[in-house]
């Protein structure tokens, strides 16, 4: 009963907090001052949320203490079927609100609802590790259409016998953040390569990088300093391609504020055969790629404070493997194995992602003690 009074307390102590952020963001000068607005409207999302927990838990509660009087009291059978039918129902769904209101009451991370620069690279391993890269984004790019994100390729450098030895895309959706954030590691492939004639096993490895994509406010870029170079595309798409100067090279010098050192930052786009589009993409990644390096120092405190790897942004760290000779996925932070390795590779990877919230979720609340 204690930690049910406690509960409720907490709840009712945002929803003061609740009604002043409604009456905000419908503030005109709120409204004008759009960095503060994005960040109220999340919070208006986040405590909406509690709100709607919090009413549900205590109408059960109240559910709870009616169907029990009512079962005390009544001698019609059928009024006490009704009544313990009553008292099951709440019995069962309290414990089950008390943990999900546990979870919202934990202050979201507030990169998860961002779009995602992803980055594939091939790593040891050659021309095997080129194809995995290959495989992964052919994975990764079967996952976002079941999940109705939209994904676009920024860049490429294919592999000499197929795949990728570097891949570049863009993923914008719902919470894509939130939950492709647990892919950055590195990805290992036991299996035989194709240009092996002796039918032995080969590890190869592939990394993955998944960062929060920069909004225009995140980041201050002068972009008076940016050196812009146009030049012709090359690959497919007809002899517009070859003709006109539409892919674009951004050259940024930047210092970095964590250590001090500056930095020249080459960032290089030909998705579209439109220059201007390519220059907003191009200064999109720019925005991207110093986010991320600025907010290192942010990964890292969350790293230190974490026992496990389960969504740190550490790209050296092993996260998964996968053989192939035995059908099998290994994800190593959380001893998570299964035996779907084709479904897995057609894009059926949200079990595994899954199991990772719920790892990452249970961590959570022993750092909060909730």
């Amino acid at each position: 009963m204690a930690a049910t009074t406690s509960l409720l307390e907490k709840l009712d102590g945002l929803v003061a907090r609740f009604e002043e952020v409604s009456t905000l963001i419908t503030d005109p000068n709120v409204i004008a001052d759009q960095k503060r607005y994005v960040a109220l409207t999340k919070d208006y999302k986040n405590l909406e949320d509690i709100m709607k927990a919090r009413k549900e838990y205590i109408n059960c509660l109240n559910g709870l203490e009616e169907a029990k009087e009512l079962f005390s009291m009544e001698d019609d059978p059928d009024m006490k079927e009704m009544a313990r039918e009553e008292i099951a129902t709440n019995e069962k769904r309290i414990p089950e609100l008390e943990e999900e209101i546990k979870l919202l009451l934990i202050p979201a991370d507030p990169e998860d609802s961002k779009n995602v620069t992803l980055e594939i690279r091939g790593g040891t391993g050659g021309d095997e590790a080129a194809l995995f890269a290959g495989d992964l984004f052919r994975m990764y790019s079967k996952y976002c259409e079941v999940k109705g994100w939209h994904l676009t390729i920024s860049s490429f450098s294919e592999g000499a016998s197929g795949g990728y030895k570097e891949i570049v895309c863009n993923v914008t959706g719902e919470n894509v953040y939130g939950t492709m954030k647990y892919e950055s590691g590195v990805h290992r492939v036991q299996r035989v390569p194709a240009t092996e004639t002796q039918g032995r096993v080969h590890t190869s490895a592939a990394t993955v990088a998944v960062l929060p994509e920069a909004e225009a406010f995140d980041v201050v870029i002068n972009e008076g300093e940016i050196k812009w170079d146009t030049f012709r595309s090359s690959g497919a798409g007809g002899q517009n391609v070859n003709k006109v100067e539409s892919g674009v090279r951004a050259r940024y010098m930047w210092k970095n504020p964590n250590t001090g050192e500056t930095e020249e930052i080459l960032i290089e786009c030909t998705e579209t055969r439109d220059q201007p589009k390519n220059k907003e993409r191009a200064l999109a990644r720019l925005r991207t790629y110093i986010y991320d390096k600025e907010h290192q120092k942010y990964i890292d405190d969350i790293a230190s404070r974490r026992k496990t790897l389960v969504s740190t942004g550490d790209r050296s760290a092993k996260i998964r493997t996968y053989n192939y000779p035995q059908g099998r996925i290994t994800d190593h932070r959380i001893n998570y194995t299964i035996y779907n390795l084709a479904a897995f590779m057609d894009g059926d990877i949200q079990d595994c992602i899954d199991h990772l919230i719920v790892a990452e979720n249970a961590e959570r609340l022993k750092e909060a003690e909730l």
